[in-house]
């Protein structure tokens, strides 16, 4: 499946729900948000419709968002039915850690290949600043028992925070290669909330851990279906990602589309446009004519990202 600039659209993020149980102040705010009526989220089976849909059209992979997903009854099912389903060949799921353990065999059960997990700290008292939740201790437990699932591939989310993290750059890198996992290095996007904080570009991340571990070498296979970079140091096992749309723009080989959990396929993240899927769902309308909306919609994919005409929060898109 292309767009109108000849991108092949794969990969598909989905979100479940835009309720959360951290607070971080640069993706939700610290009241939350305001609740969404029941019926105006997309049910399980509507979604699992859609991704059959979505998946006869072209998309492969599919990540499981939030807010956090697992705040949502029921989401380790959704993953193993969407698992299931002929030629999707890979489920991811974006998680802050807080409910992994109780869920991580569940996980590993219903086939999940990947789980990324945010961390920006391994301080508790920046980690409580940030997140408004005392739960660092909960979150690097759930990385350590990860251990027991070497099928699961984990990736630790790391958001470059001006003012909190910058001297933690080594620190949480060590953290990551000791673990067993790949660390990415996300830039702030001045979306939402994030607006208001700035950060560390990948250029200025990267002189530190030069500096630590020996010069970069770039990673040229394709690594995992988003659009991180990825590189290896001498002196560090493992290796860095690099997830960076303000300073190295990728939207020219974007390959992802959004669901939000109230139906609407979001073709950019930087994009307020937006698609209401759950209205002809729940109307009656054919796979047919789903999938001609569907097309229409990622055919109108913008050229690239312009996160100052939108004002969406992060929590309700799925990042």
């Amino acid at each position: 499946m292309k767009d109108r600039l000849g991108r092949e659209i794969d990969y598909m993020r989905i979100s479940i729900t835009d309720r959360c149980n951290l607070r971080c102040g640069y993706c939700m705010p610290e009241c939350g948000v305001p609740s969404v009526p029941h019926d105006m989220i997309l049910r399980f089976d509507e979604i699992v419709r859609l991704v059959k849909i979505f998946c006869s059209m072209g998309i492969k992979n599919v990540k499981i968002t939030g807010g956090e997903p697992l705040v949502r009854k029921g989401a380790v099912s959704l993953i193993k039915d969407i698992k299931a389903m002929g030629g999707i060949e890979k489920v991811s799921m974006t998680t802050n850690g807080i409910l992994l353990s109780e869920n991580l065999k569940a996980l590993a059960e219903a086939g999940v290949d990947s789980i990324n997990i945010s961390l920006d700290t391994l301080d508790r008292q920046k980690y409580l600043n940030i997140t408004g939740f005392d739960g660092l201790d909960t979150v690097l437990k759930a990385i350590d028992e990860c251990r027991a699932f070497p099928e699961i591939k984990v990736k630790i989310n790391a958001v470059t925070l001006a003012d909190y993290n910058r001297n933690e750059i080594c620190a949480l890198a060590d953290f990551a290669a000791e673990a067993g996992a790949t660390l990415r290095f996300i830039e702030m996007m001045p979306l939402g909330l994030g607006t208001g904080f700035g950060g560390y570009n990948q250029d200025e991340i990267m002189t530190v851990l030069e500096e630590a571990y020996g010069p970069a070498k770039t990673i040229k296979e394709k690594v995992g279906s988003g659009p991180a970079k990825y590189y290896s140091f001498e002196g560090l096992e493992g290796r860095i990602g690099f997830i960076s749309p303000m300073s190295h723009k990728f939207c020219g080989s974007c390959n992802r589309i959004r669901l939000t959990s109230e139906g609407l396929l979001r073709p950019c993240l930087g994009s307020d446009v937006g698609i209401d899927l759950r209205k002809p769902v729940r109307e009656g309308a054919s796979d047919e004519e789903l999938a001609s909306i569907i097309c229409e919609g990622i055919m109108n994919k913008p050229a690239g990202h312009c996160f100052e005409a939108t004002d969406s929060l992060m929590s309700k898109i799925g990042g």
